[in-house]
Order: structure tokens, then sequence, then C-alpha cells
């Protein structure tokens, strides 16, 4: 049985489409269930819930064969893993953000510039690749807030529509990388269940 890693969150539904066009279906409702594992009904599939920053560590260390996730966990992660597909789902933006009207990434009176993200080895290669000195505050939520109450200068952060950005005052300073879904597939499984693997990716590309 192939065991494929899903994200929760905004890419488990698409994933799930995603699957039942290549024909691949659950006989629970995978959705509303609060199990964390789901055998698919051609008795060949399993898919497996999981955070979406653990998908890429679960793939790498075999637990499961193969998963879904964003290219930003990817990127932050730096995960050995085989990325043999890209996804049309999931597209936003890895971006620099800032309270309205600040328009670079750092400032005469800021030698130090402090930003507040999820993704602190992105957010870190990044500063660093444009020799900016940089304090990181790792926050695991409404990272928005951050630049709001003080706490920080800038975000790193995913968007969408810009919609949350602009409602709380903020505004993309630069853009760091596009995201969308990708699957992901562990070196071992790719080598030891290559048939299946190969089924799998060919029906999903399908």
């Amino acid at each position: 049985m192939l065991v494929v890693a899903i994200a929760k969150g905004r890419l488990l539904e698409l994933s799930l489409e995603l699957f039942a066009k290549a024909g691949i279906h659950f006989t629970d409702n995978v959705l509303t269930s609060r199990k964390l594992i789901f055998d698919a009904k051609d008795g060949k599939h399993r898919i497996v819930l999981v955070k979406p920053s653990d998908v890429p560590t679960y793939v790498e260390y075999g637990a499961a064969d193969a998963g879904i996730a964003g290219l930003d966990v990817l990127m932050e992660s730096n995960a050995d893993v085989v990325q043999p597909l890209g996804l049309k789902f999931g597209y936003c933006r890895l971006a620099v953000a800032a309270q309205k009207g600040v328009k670079t990434l750092s400032g005469s009176d800021l030698p130090t510039v402090r930003v507040a993200t999820k993704y602190p080895n992105i957010t870190m290669d990044f500063f660093n690749s444009r020799g900016i000195p940089v304090e990181i505050i790792t926050l695991n939520g409404s990272i928005e807030l951050a630049p709001l109450l003080g706490l920080a200068d800038r975000i790193v952060d995913l968007v969408e529509s810009g919609q949350t950005l602009k409602e709380n005052g903020l505004e993309i300073v630069e853009e760091i990388a596009e995201s969308s879904a990708k699957l992901i597939v562990n070196r071992a499984s790719y080598q030891i269940k290559r048939p299946a693997v190969l089924e799998f990716i060919g029906a999903i590309r399908q």
C-alpha cells in the first residue's frame, strides 16, 4: 500500500479533489472525520493527515512514501525528497510585508530589521542575500499582528489575495517566491516501490 501524507488546512480539499479525479476514493468522509489515517477503496493507497510543515519530514524519513506540500514548506524544510510533479493548485506568494507606506526592506533608522515569520530559514537566507542584518521572531499564527503591536518591523508570510494584509493596514514590500502545491516522494520508495509510485504519479498527472 502506498502511503501519502496530505497537509491539513488550505490544501486538503484540493488534494482530495485531485485524488478523486485520479480515481482514488475513500469510504470515510475525510473532510468531516476525526480520523487521521484513511484507506482508499482500491486497497492500494492510504493517506495520513498531518500539519503542512510536517509533510516533508514524514516523506523524507519514510513514514510516508509520498506527500503533497506547498513549495513554501519545501523551501523552509530543505527536505531531501524527490519532487516529480508540480500540481496546479495552491497558488500564493511568499512575501515581505510592512505597514502601509513602507517601501523598503530596511531603512536608515533600522540597522537591524526585526522580522516576524513562521519561515525563519527562508527569511534569514533572503535578508542575508541582500546584506541586510535581520533579527528573526518566529510566530506560528496571526503574523499580521506583529507590526501593528510593535513586535516586528516587517513580516514574511504567505499572501493569496492580499485582503488580510489590506484589512490590517499592511502591504507587500517585496515578493520572495511564488508557491504552489508539489507532489513529493521518498527517495527509497521511489526505487523500492517504483511501479506503484510511477502508477500513482501517472494517475495524478492525468
